[in-house]
C-alpha cells in the first residue's frame, strides 16, 4: 500500500467513530470511503454493531453486501442519521466538490436526507479555493453536446464529456458526466451551483454546498477531525 492509499485507509476507518448502534447510515462512494464501508462491515460482523445502510452507488451496494452491512431503500426509512462520503476537494468553508466517481446525483440525494455529513479525505483534497479538480456535472444523454456547449459558454472554460473507451461514461442513472475545467476560481460556489443547475439538460452538479459538518483528514502527521463551526455535529 503506497502512502496515499495508506492515508485514505486511515481517514476512512477513523470516520467510523461517528457511527453508533441503531443508526441509519448513508454509505458514500469512492476510494477513501471504501475503507469506511470495510471497517463498518468488520464492526457489524465482529463487534455486533447494529446499523442499516443506504448506498450511494451500485459499487458501494455490492461492497456493503459483501461485508455484511444490512441495506435498506432510502424511501423506506424516515431520513438518515449520518452519511459518510469522500470528496475531491473541500475549502475552508466546508464546501465540497464531488463527482470524480460519477456518483454525484445519488450522493447528493442521500446527503440531503441525512442529519449530518462526515467527509473523509487525505490532505491533497484540502484547498483554499475550489475548482482545480474541475466541476463534475451529470447531464442527460439527449443533446449532450448542446448542453456541454451551453455550460462552456456559461462557465467560460472547457467542458469535456467523460469517456469510457469510445463511449460516453454513463452514471448508475444512465446519464452522461461532463467535467468543467474551471480551475481554482470558484469564489462563490453557491451562485456557481445555481447557475449550472439553471441550464436545461443538467441533472445535478458536483458542488455540495452547506452540507458538510466535519472532515476526517489524514496527513503524514496523523488524523485530524475538522469540525464545521456552523455544522450539525
Amino acid at each position: 500500500m503506497n502512502d496515499a492509499e495508506a492515508l485514505k485507509k486511515i481517514a476512512g476507518e477513523a470516520a467510523c467513530e461517528f457511527v453508533k448502534t441503531g443508526m441509519r447510515v448513508g454509505l458514500g462512494t469512492g476510494s477513501t470511503v471504501k475503507y469506511t464501508v470495510l471497517e463498518l462491515g468488520r464492526r457489524v460482523q465482529e463487534e455486533g454493531l447494529e446499523i442499516v445502510g443506504v448506498p450511494t452507488s451500485i459499487a458501494t451496494q455490492e461492497l456493503a453486501l459483501d461485508v455484511g452491512i444490512p441495506l435498506v431503500e432510502l424511501g423506506s426509512v424516515d431520513g438518515l442519521d449520518i452519511v459518510i462520503d469522500g470528496t475531491d476537494e473541500f475549502d475552508p468553508h466546508f464546501q465540497l466538490i464531488k463527482g470524480g466517481g460519477a456518483a454525484l446525483l445519488r450522493e447528493k440525494i442521500v446527503a440531503q436526507q441525512s442529519a449530518a455529513m462526515v467527509v473523509v479525505a487525505d490532505e491533497r483534497k484540502q484547498v483554499e479555493c475550489l475548482g482545480a479538480f474541475g466541476i463534475p456535472i451529470e447531464i442527460t444523454p439527449f443533446a449532450c453536446d448542446v448542453t456541454v456547449a451551453a455550460l462552456s459558454t456559461l462557465l467560460n472554460c472547457e467542458v469535456i464529456l467523460r469517456m469510457e473507451g469510445s463511449e460516453h461514461k454513463l452514471t448508475d442513472n444512465g446519464n452522461c458526466i461532463a467535467d468543467a475545467k474551471i480551475g481554482p476560481s470558484i469564489n462563490d460556489p453557491i451562485a456557481t451551483e445555481a447557475s449550472i443547475l439553471n441550464v436545461a439538460g443538467v441533472v445535478q452538479v458536483g458542488l455540495f454546498n452547506n452540507m458538510c459538518d466535519a472532515v476526517v483528514l489524514a496527513s503524514g502527521n496523523g488524523v485530524d477531525t475538522l469540525m464545521n463551526p456552523k455544522g450539525r455535529l
